[in-house]
């Protein structure tokens, strides 16, 4: 189990290759699931899968060039696949939308062993612009009360 003060302490490449394991073994949960008719179970599972999709998407930074527009597509195609998957409870569909997104964490994971052990400056990112607030004590969330 990982804990909000783990989470913390990631850089947001570490959270990305964290949300890549998740999907990965909520496919897993989802074929066998498929396999075995508990069709409930799978689609809990290919939910989260689709939430973890859009996690990723939300992720993106635009502003890199070319590659996240091309990644958004790609992850959308993955959510739409899976949802096919689902409807039809389709595992040879679900394996498709698998088999892409191991590609996607493979190769993400590739380059995170070549990137920088230590975080960099970096700008804010959606979470941290939408979640923290400016002016209070380090490590305290505005929850909106």
């Amino acid at each position: 189990m990982i804990t909000k003060e783990m989470i913390y302490q990631k850089t947001p490449q570490q959270l990305t290759a964290l949300l890549y394991e998740a999907g990965l073994a909520q496919f897993e949960k989802a074929d066998q699931f498929l396999k075995k008719g508990s069709f409930s179970e799978a689609n809990d599972a290919m939910q989260k899968i689709n939430d973890i999709t859009e996690r990723l998407g939300a992720g993106l930074n635009y502003e890199a060039g070319i590659i996240a527009d091309q990644l958004d597509h790609v992850y959308n195609f993955i959510a739409d696949t899976v949802i096919q998957a689902n409807l039809q409870k389709d595992a040879e569909k679900l394996a498709q939308a698998q088999k892409l997104f191991q590609s996607i964490a493979d190769a993400w994971n590739e380059a995170m062993k070549t990137a920088p052990s230590k975080p960099v400056a970096r700008k804010k990112n959606a979470y941290e612009q939408n979640v923290f607030v400016e002016g209070q004590p380090e490590n305290t969330i505005e929850t909106g009360n």
